[in-house]
């Protein structure tokens, strides 16, 4: 393959990447993955003042907890409608942040611009790994602290995944969820860092509605499953809802017309070298 080919199949990639993370309403989504990111942001015992970079920031979320706590927050995100979003919250709020459109593949900032540098559930979607490690360390100070959550492949969101992969044609990049495995991460820092702590953890997610629905608000409101789901005629629909509402039924540990299921994610805590 001709590095021309090779290039312009990425940036196909890329942009349906950028498509899929522009349907939906990630905002509305996140709402209610709201505490669990604060006990990400807690855990990291970030220092008021310094300077943080949240990468894949979406609307806002972990952006938004750093800058009520006195932190001085970047975000960073592919899909322009989510930056709008979360640059409108801020000034609501009347906090003081910034907000850029941009790639986590080349990231808009010069060498050691942050203190610590986030991700969280974000960067592991870009399609090259590699770069997105670049990066991360790049803009990271010396000493500075580079913190990730991605989902496990063994978790609920890895079944979820490999369930609905069955039902669309597999993307010509590596699966997200090697981030969530230590060995590949550790591969992939290797000496850019001084310390790697690993910690699997889980991620409740909480909705006060029956599994039938957590998918209807998935296909809806979760821009991967709302494309899937447009991708595949009425039958295929089907199948794809019975297939999600059968694993969310089995994984709730709710009774009633509630739904409480954990999903396992990596706690990546790295010490740039």
């Amino acid at each position: 393959m001709s590095a021309i080919t090779a290039e312009n199949g990425i940036e196909t990639l890329k942009s349906r990447l950028h498509s899929t993370w522009v349907a939906g309403d990630y905002d509305l989504f996140s709402r209610y993955m709201e505490d669990d990111a604060r006990a990400f942001y807690e855990r990291l015992e970030v220092p008021p003042g310094i300077r943080l970079l949240d990468v894949g920031c979406g609307s806002g979320q972990l952006a938004l907890i750093a800058a009520r706590d006195g932190v001085n927050v970047t975000g960073v995100d592919i899909a322009e409608n989510l930056i709008e979003r979360a640059r409108a919250r801020a000034e609501a709020r009347r906090l003081t942040t910034r907000f850029d459109v941009g790639d986590a593949e080349a990231l808009p900032y010069p060498d050691e611009s942050f203190d610590m540098v986030v991700s969280l559930i974000g960067a592991m979607f870009a399609p090259d790994p590699e770069r997105v490690t670049s990066e991360l360390l790049r803009v990271c100070v010396p000493s500075g602290t580079i913190a990730m959550a991605n989902w496990t492949p063994g978790g609920f969101v890895g079944q979820m995944f490999k369930a609905i992969a069955r039902f669309i044609a597999p993307a010509n990049m590596p699966s997200p969820l090697l981030w969530g495995d230590e060995a590949v991460v550790k591969n992939r820092f290797g000496t850019g860092v001084s310390d790697l702590k690993l910690t699997k953890r889980f991620y409740t997610f909480d909705y006060p509605f029956p599994p039938r629905d957590v998918v209807d608000f998935f296909r809806h409101y979760y821009g991967p499953a709302k494309r899937t789901f447009a991708s595949l005629d009425d039958a295929g629909q089907k199948r794809l809802h019975d297939e999600l509402e059968s694993l969310w039924s089995a994984n709730n540990r709710a009774s009633g017309d509630v739904t409480v299921v954990e999903a396992e994610f990596l706690e990546v805590i790295a010490t740039r070298a």
